[in-house]
């Protein structure tokens, strides 16, 4: 996204002046005084007249002020359910000045959304001071959630595709996350308060909102789909239809000692594709397996600001709950079986954990790899294809060496993995 002109950025368009907005004058939101003379025009002038308990857009849109006052957006409450659970209430006054510094610039309000580009990316008027309804993607929902959602959304990643819902049907963010949503209206009898992080409560958008038949077993069976029958309650659905996204390691902050400006780096950030258990496991979250991507936190990482900032570190895990936003019909995941079971390269084991984080990471670590769907060394028929158990077919105890060997006669192990397969996970 290119930075605005100074001129750009405050030029109010003469449509403006038409709407239904400019028939309050400018006084009745920014403040100020009439003048002719600039400095005296601009005494008291409120420059984000959006913010805090006065805002002016309340006077019209009270109720959807009053669910966005609780909403993730406005309240970053997301950043502190980490932030609490990995450190202790006595080093919070240091934390909240760190935050300060360097998070709270993601504050959102309704003219981030509606008016115009955040101020973390430079500000600037979308269209001459218009209100736009629905927010444009790529100077508000990417411009903040750009380096990973928006990169992987748009395609911005050299070698792999955008998401199939914008690459071919040009899908904008709120297709799927709606204004009530993105406003912070939660589901009936679900109190907002307990929203404390963007994977709690009940999943909002969800892929079976719009693919109802992926979940429905005997839809997937008559469907041909054997992959989704078998797997659909114990795989999210970016386990098979993610592609690569991004990880990265050590973000640290401070603050410049020649400009006094707070900073911040990351040690790392590379290309991973890798599933873990689901730590997040719920009624709304069922699925025993997610991708998981680490995120760039460590126990320095505020260093800065206080020594020990982090004492409870290992309380989270460093490779987290992921849902990229890169999603394909057909992925190297998903052509085979064999392509993932028994493939150790897409899972994360515990060699693939750095050695300092193996304790935070024991609850997200495989611990065993599914089964090679192999029988005696050799692949299943064409037609065995995502079928795990062989006795739903094949009867026990049969003693015609047509179904079963003679040394299998009188067998009723419920699971054949036992003798021909590694054992399930």
């Amino acid at each position: 996204m290119a930075p605005l002109e100074p001129w750009e950025k405050v030029l109010v368009d003469v449509k403006f002046l038409e709407s239904e907005h400019a028939k309050q004058d400018c006084i009745e939101c920014h403040g100020g005084v009439q003048s002719p003379e600039k400095d005296a025009a601009h005494a008291g002038l409120i420059a984000n007249p959006d913010q805090g308990e006065g805002s002016v857009c309340t006077v019209c849109h009270a109720e959807q002020a009053a669910t966005f006052a609780t909403s993730l957006h406005a309240t970053q409450q997301g950043y502190w359910t980490v932030l609490d659970a990995r450190s202790v209430p006595e080093n919070h006054p240091a934390l909240e000045t760190m935050f300060g510094n360097h998070c709270a610039s993601c504050h959102t309000t309704c003219s981030d959304c509606h008016i115009s580009q955040p101020e973390s990316v430079g500000g600037g008027l979308f269209s001459g001071h218009l209100f736009e309804k629905t927010s444009p993607m790529t100077r508000s929902c990417t411009a903040c959630h750009g380096s990973r959602v928006g990169n992987e959304y748009l395609g911005k990643y050299e070698g792999f595709p955008g998401d199939v819902h914008f690459r071919e049907a040009r899908m904008s963010c709120v297709k799927c996350h709606s204004g009530a949503d993105l406003h912070g209206v939660t589901p009936e009898g679900v109190d907002p308060q307990t929203i404390d992080h963007r994977y709690a409560g009940p999943q909002s958008p969800t892929c079976e909102s719009c693919h109802p038949q992926v979940v429905d077993v005997q839809a997937a069976q008559e469907s041909g789909n054997e992959m989704h029958a078998v797997h659909s309650q114990n795989l999210s659905c970016q386990v098979c239809h993610s592609v690569t996204y991004s990880s990265c390691d050590g973000c640290h902050v401070a603050v410049s000692e020649t400009s006094g400006n707070p900073f911040f780096e990351t040690e790392a950030t590379y290309p991973t594709f890798l599933i873990g258990v689901n730590s997040r496991q719920s009624d709304d979250r069922p699925h025993s397996y997610v991708p998981v991507r680490h995120v760039p936190i460590s126990p320095d990482s505020f260093a800065f600001y206080g020594e020990d900032l982090l004492p409870n570190f290992n309380a989270l895990p460093t490779w987290a709950y992921a849902t990229p936003h890169n999603i394909q019909l057909s992925t190297p995941q998903n052509q085979s079986c064999e392509s993932c079971h028994a493939n150790p390269d897409l899972f994360l084991t515990a060699d693939k954990v750095n050695p300092d984080e193996l304790e935070a990471n024991q609850a997200v670590i495989v611990q065993q790899l599914p089964p090679d769907l192999t029988v005696a060394g050799k692949p299943q028929p064409a037609d065995h294809v995502g079928r795990a158990v062989c006795v739903d077919c094949h009867e026990t105890g049969v003693a015609e060496a047509t179904i079963f060997p003679e040394n299998h006669a009188g067998r009723s192990d419920a699971a054949c993995h036992y003798c021909h397969l590694a054992p399930q996970p």
